[in-house]
């Protein structure tokens, strides 16, 4: 008796290791990527209305997922809106509030000497202290990378990704260096990678008295390695060393920002289906392109190529069902480079004309297409209306990996919206600040918009839009409701910090 009880012990204990392994793998914290097109307006993607893109793969994810239809930027400009994602922080408490190129180095504009001197490449770097999501993943035991366009540090510097919370970086530490799609060098974490490329400034005109109606003029400006492509090969590797380990990728991809240059096959679909077209010849900053709207839409296309293959790998490796993919952009579509965004409608129901768009805090700059996409977890085919902003990413991303925020930050946790425990998490409103393009603030509270322009020229009146019926803020009702405003501005005043950088301190504000 006493052998058969030992007997039936040990099988239950036998059983019970089984069932514990087994709960251990379903456990696994989920993997979750981030997907950072680079001025993708709200419009551009076919799940989000465009009607001339074509983004069949982007489109797939949005009908897996949740598509939110009020996700904010950080910033209506590049680096300060990677900022807030990185921190949680939004514009009034951030460190970087603005395009920060570091001119006290030199001639950091000149494309071709900050090439061969790191002392001239890359942008302002984000202090040391700073803690970043990629830190916070990483305490959690996640591998983490950045793969694509950093623009907060410099080498040599701090404010490298490496240094910032990521176990791999692959790709542009500077911004202006992401003016040529075809570089001369890219960055494997701290090393420099020289690519099989000719140095092509930026801005580079067609060669006098070459036919602009011909193909050929343009050549120079596709050469033999493109960084879009580079990138995409080391996100896969990436997740083939590290797909028995939670991971947590952000791919901050250069497209569509100009300038406008894609393999021609991607062009050349669209030249067949928009067909003939005046060349941009460069009038408006970037290079210069024989079918300028065809190649904005092929860039757009070449990026939903990606996220396709990079969805068919995770589902290959049996990763997908454990993954979040969140994809959005940083800000609202350019108005340079022959983007030519308004032809497209890049701004949906938003007004993206010069002013309106990137570099403003009107809805066109700042409002973004943001998808999110968890089998099992997030419901398919869904749409929240939820207000949200790149600084909740933080929170959101930390509560899914199961781990505290053990900061202090502006955003909030999105995980209830996203697996339908909750509609909303009850935001009271959201805050912007941006010091360049001559000054601004905004805050969006409900339906309720205020915006203040010029603030670097003295002015601290507010605009006050109501999106219910004004998505294209064109009607100021500021003088008819003297309440709103002045709990808008009671807002502007308290969330607004003076800025540790003397460059972002805007002195109508009292800084």
């Amino acid at each position: 008796m006493k052998f058969l009880q030992l007997f039936i012990l040990f099988l239950s204990i036998f059983a019970c290791q089984e069932v514990s392994d087994e709960e251990v793998d379903s456990q696994k914290p989920p993997n979750i990527i981030y997907i950072l097109a680079d001025d993708l307006g709200y419009g551009d993607l076919g799940c989000y209305g465009q009607e001339k893109i074509e983004t069949p793969n982007i489109d797939a994810l949005a009908k897996s997922g949740m598509k939110f239809t009020q996700h904010y930027a950080g910033s209506p400009v590049c680096a300060p809106s990677r900022y807030m994602f990185l921190t949680g922080m939004h514009p009034g408490h951030a460190y970087i509030r603005s395009n920060h190129e570091w001119g006290e180095r030199g001639d950091v504009w000149d494309y071709e000497k900050a090439i061969y001197d790191p002392n001239l490449e890359g942008q302002k770097p984000i202090p040391d202290q700073t803690f970043t999501v990629g830190e916070s993943l990483q305490k959690a035991g996640y591998k983490t990378a950045l793969v694509g366009k950093w623009g907060l540090g410099a080498p040599h510097t701090e404010g490298l990704p490496n240094r910032q919370g990521f176990d791999f970086f692959y790709g542009y530490v500077c911004q202006r260096q992401a003016h040529n799609l075809y570089p001369r060098h890219l960055w494997e974490n701290e090393e420099k990678v020289w690519l099989d490329n000719e140095i092509v400034v930026p801005a580079t005109k067609l060669p006098d008295g070459a036919d602009p109606l011909d193909s050929t003029s343009y050549e120079k400006f596709l050469q033999k390695e493109y960084a879009p492509e580079l990138m995409l090969d080391a996100t896969l590797k990436f997740i083939d060393e590290n797909k028995d380990n939670p991971f947590f990728l952000y791919f901050a991809t250069p497209i569509p920002h100009a300038p406008l240059q894609v393999p021609p096959k991607y062009y050349m679909r669209y030249v067949e289906k928009f067909g003939d077209e005046e060349p941009y010849l460069g009038g408006m900053g970037y290079f210069p392109h024989r079918y300028p709207r065809a190649a904005y839409a092929g860039m757009i296309s070449y990026l939903d190529d990606q996220v396709g293959i990079l969805v068919e790998k995770l589902k290959d490796e049996g990763l997908y069902d454990n993954t979040l993919i969140v994809f959005t952009s940083d800000n609202g579509p350019t108005y340079n480079g022959g983007t030519q965004s308004p032809w497209f409608d890049s701004g949906g129901p938003f007004n993206i004309e010069r002013g309106r768009g990137k570099g403003y805090v009107y809805e066109g700059g700042i409002r973004v297409p943001m998808i999110a996409a968890w089998p099992g977890v997030i419901a398919p085919g869904s749409t929240s209306d939820e207000i949200s902003a790149f600084w909740d990413m933080m929170p959101t991303f930390n509560a899914i990996a199961g781990v505290d925020t053990t900061i202090v930050v502006d955003g909030k946790n999105l995980l209830p919206v996203l697996n339908g425990e909750k509609e909303s998490i009850g935001r009271e409103y959201l805050y912007w600040e941006f010091p360049s393009y001559q000054g601004q603030q905004a805050v969006r509270m409900g339906n309720w918009k205020g915006i203040r322009q010029n603030i670097q020229q003295g002015n601290t009146e507010i605009e006050l839009y109501n999106l219910e019926d004004d998505l294209q803020e064109t009607t100021d009702v500021s003088a008819d409701h003297p309440d709103i405003v002045e709990k808008i501005r009671n807002i502007m005043t308290e969330e607004h910090t003076i800025p540790e950088l003397e460059r972002f301190r805007m002195e109508a504000l009292g800084d």
